[in-house]
């Protein structure tokens, strides 16, 4: 079984590879095909009846180095630059306004008329308010330089936002007050944490002259992330922190810092560790998503309740995004109003609730068919935009500010 078993490795990957390509020409996100394959793959087992182990509990393993990459390599592109001030501003508080309004909305429905209490209703809002990074950002490369450096962050600070109190909620315990004590307490210890771990990553990637270097920085990494996601801290936090100062290295230029460090070096090191990040995440992301839908339960696509409610969540996705985003923030219909999908780190949070806080009409399936209503309107999004943009050139003059 051995040889066999690499072979379909490998066609997985190769099939991956391909979906990523033809998604940039037809305008469809892997994410969709590798699910769908998952679920062909499915069929596929079940009709030569081979007997494979449960890989279902590898999916939280394999989502959270997922995550944590991720988030990394989206950091990574946050270029933090005075004449983007606007531009950075409208879309951090477009991401917190957006998932604050759907989290609320969605937990006074479950409170109201349902009975759920308030605790299992935020934490069942929260997976399905963020937009997911790793499906925005993918489907923002064919976007103008300013739209898709909005998809980067808008993205990008939701799964933040959403992560962080996640977190907070399925670990606060006790009154309110002492909650919220605790949960500053962390974030201060958090920052020192991620400020001293950046530094000492920071001099490991310059520094380390042997030839195995970026994959033990990577380990390092997810090792700070999952020894404070133990200690009950807000992890991402530290993922966030790390890459956005790897990222605006400049910063540093012109401070003391340079006595040791040799910036033009160290850029090149950044480049190719980005490069390496990129590569792995790509393989994380595929095998999470082929899992994902090889454990789908495809009649349970196909109920009319699920896609009732799939299609009532969606609706609401993207009315509280016409209404806030269009009449608050001023963002343009076509294509940014389109660019709020649900993937991965839906799928994470979703699966992380604790059977005791699940409510019991929002399956697994619903928040599948949420994910592929998402992804379909962003794509009829990403098609108008080849209409309605601007040529290359006259897109240069284009001013965030305006947004």
């Amino acid at each position: 079984m051995t040889n066999y078993i690499i072979l379909v490795l490998c066609i997985i990957v190769i099939l991956s590879y391909l979906f990523d390509l033809a998604g940039k020409y037809v305008k469809i996100p892997s994410v969709i095909f590798l699910i769908f394959l998952g679920i062909g793959l499915q069929y596929f087992v079940k009709a030569i009846k081979l007997d494979i182990p449960d890989l279902q509990p590898m999916l939280p393993v394999i989502g959270t180095l997922g995550l944590v990459m991720i988030v990394m390599e989206a950091s990574l592109d946050l270029k933090l630059e005075r004449r983007k001030k606007g531009l950075i501003i409208k879309s951090i508080t477009s991401a917190f306004v957006l998932f604050a309004v759907f989290t609320a909305i969605f937990t006074l429905i479950l409170v109201e008329f349902l009975g759920v209490t308030m605790r299992d209703s935020v934490l069942n809002g929260i997976p399905l308010a963020i937009i997911s990074s790793t499906v925005a950002i993918t489907a923002a490369a064919n976007l103008r330089n300013d739209e898709k450096e909005f998809v980067v962050y808008e993205s990008s600070f939701s799964d933040a936002f959403g992560i962080v109190i996640f977190d907070f909620i399925l670990i606060s315990q006790g009154t309110l007050f002492g909650a919220i004590t605790g949960f500053v307490l962390s974030f201060v210890i958090t920052v020192i944490i991620a400020v001293v771990t950046t530094a000492i990553l920071a001099i490991f990637l310059h520094k380390i002259r042997y030839h195995i270097s970026y994959v033990i920085i990577m380990t390092s990494v997810v090792l700070v992330y999952v020894m404070a996601k133990m200690a009950y801290l807000p992890a991402l936090m530290l993922v966030l922190i790390f890459g956005l100062t790897l990222s605006n290295n400049r910063f540093f230029e012109n401070t003391p810092v340079r006595n040791y460090v040799d910036f033009p070096k160290f850029r090149n090191d950044l480049k190719a560790f980005g490069v390496i990040l990129s590569e792995l995440t790509f393989l994380v992301r595929s095998f999470f998503f082929i899992l994902f839908g090889y454990y789908t339960h495809v009649e349970g696509l196909l109920n009319q309740q699920n896609i009732l409610a799939a299609s009532g969540i969606t609706a609401g996705i993207f009315l509280i995004r016409y209404v806030f985003g269009n009449l608050l923030f001023r963002i343009p219909v076509v294509p940014l109003f389109f660019f709020s999908p649900r993937g991965l780190v839906n799928v994470l949070l979703f699966i992380s609730i604790p059977a005791a806080s699940k409510i019991p009409f929002l399956s697994e399936e619903v928040f599948t068919l949420v994910i592929f209503f998402t992804i379909a309107i962003m794509m009829v999004g990403n098609i108008l935009s080849k209409k309605e943009n601007v040529p290359v050139k006259e897109a240069v003059i284009v001013n965030p500010r305006n947004w």
